[in-house]
């Protein structure tokens, strides 16, 4: 019985001995295969990983250059704003200039005519402008700075990503043949701080929106530059046109004056030249008369010395005193007639000096407005300078 219980028992000992090696071996193909499909299942999704990842850098890489791009563009646009400010400067000298020029003008035409209402406006025009111009670069500044934070933020998240991308795909390719492993206890566990799929793609999902935000921004801006640019510099040039125009007008207007008053200048002086003539005449009829009065008064004078009743109050006496006062009052009439071309002389000279003052001004207003004004506006900036192209 002893006996048997002992073959029984090793019996029992070899067929469960049996029975663990089967199951053994079971075990280690089945734990063989589990190994090997999670292994593998692993690596695919390591793969899938690496596609997204691939996938969102790229999309990172292209806003990257996007907001590159435009922000290069905005820099141009800004560099457009600077040139154009620049540009301002020109008109503005030229209009306080010839504002300056024009307050040397004298007598009548020292007025507030429509060439300086021009001129005022000009300048107003222009300081707006210049106001304008300066508040679109800060704008402009303040863009570039959110379109390159944008940026960094993007490269900052495409860094992360590069890193993750090596990281995965090193990974991802580590095979169990490779020597470059080993055992890393408590590697198996999740960190505290984890993002999920969803939080992970929403966060570069998130940057990328921003910077597209930024970037439609930046565009809205340069659109708008393009915009005052174009309208700062058709309103200045119009001005400008505006004013060349007065400045014709009145030049017109003063020429016509000054030929007017050099034509009644000449006849003037013909005048006075005839009245001089006139005055001479006066003067010579007024001696002339003198020898008949002397004839007549001696006549007179030497009847008085007739003796006795031959101091006779005879028709020639009367006619004599009659000759006399005829001559006296025809002097009298011939130095009043002198009085009058004198005084008409004197009041032509006047006006004559008057005029030739008044032409003289005229000169000097046509000089100042042709000569220093106009000459000088030649050198307003055209168009394409005011929108800052060089």
């Amino acid at each position: 019985e002893t006996n048997y219980s002992k073959y029984y028992q090793s019996f029992v000992d070899r067929d469960n001995a049996e029975r663990i090696r089967h199951e053994s071996k079971r075990t280690a193909s089945e734990t063989e295969a589990i190994t090997n499909k999670t292994q593998t299942e692993v690596t695919k999704k390591l793969g899938e990983r690496i596609q997204d990842i691939n996938f969102w850098k790229f999309e990172l890489e292209r806003e990257i250059q996007d907001v590159i791009s435009e922000t290069d563009l905005l820099l141009s646009q800004k560099k457009r704003l600077e040139n154009a400010l620049r540009a301002t400067e020109i008109p503005l000298h030229i209009a306080t200039d010839n504002l300056n020029c024009r307050q040397r003008r004298q007598g009548v035409d020292l007025v507030q005519d429509n060439v300086e209402l021009g001129l005022l406006k000009e300048v107003e025009i222009i300081n707006n402008v210049q106001d304008l111009l300066k508040k679109t670069i800060d704008q402009s500044d303040k863009q570039i700075k959110l379109n390159r934070n944008a940026k960094q933020n993007l490269e900052m998240d495409w860094s992360d990503k590069k890193e993750a991308l090596e990281i995965d795909s090193k990974s991802g390719a580590l095979r169990n043949e490779h020597t470059d492993k080993q055992f890393y206890s408590g590697a198996a566990k999740f960190e505290e701080i984890q993002s999920t799929p969803e939080s992970w793609a929403q966060f570069t999902h998130d940057n990328i929106v921003r910077a597209e935000h930024e970037r439609m921004a930046s565009i809205q801006l340069r659109q708008l530059i393009d915009n005052i640019l174009s309208d700062t510099s058709r309103d200045m040039r119009e001005q400008c046109d505006t004013v060349d125009v007065c400045f014709q007008k009145r030049l017109e207007e003063m020429e016509d004056a000054k030929s007017k008053m050099e034509e009644n200048l000449r006849k003037m002086c013909d005048e006075i030249c005839q009245m001089e003539k006139n005055i001479d005449m006066l003067r010579k009829a007024i001696r002339d008369k003198e020898n008949p009065m002397k004839v007549s008064q001696t006549r007179l004078n030497n009847r008085t010395y007739r003796p006795g009743v031959e101091l006779c109050r005879d028709p020639v006496q009367y006619k004599l005193v009659g000759e006399v006062n005829e001559i006296a009052q025809s002097i009298d009439a011939l130095t009043e007639q002198l009085n009058n071309a004198e005084n008409s002389r004197k009041d032509l000279q006047d006006n004559r000096m008057a005029l030739e003052k008044e032409i003289a001004c005229k000169k000097n207003s046509i000089f100042i407005d042709r000569d220093k004004c106009v000459s000088v506006r030649t050198r307003y900036p055209t168009t394409l300078k005011l929108q800052g192209y060089q």
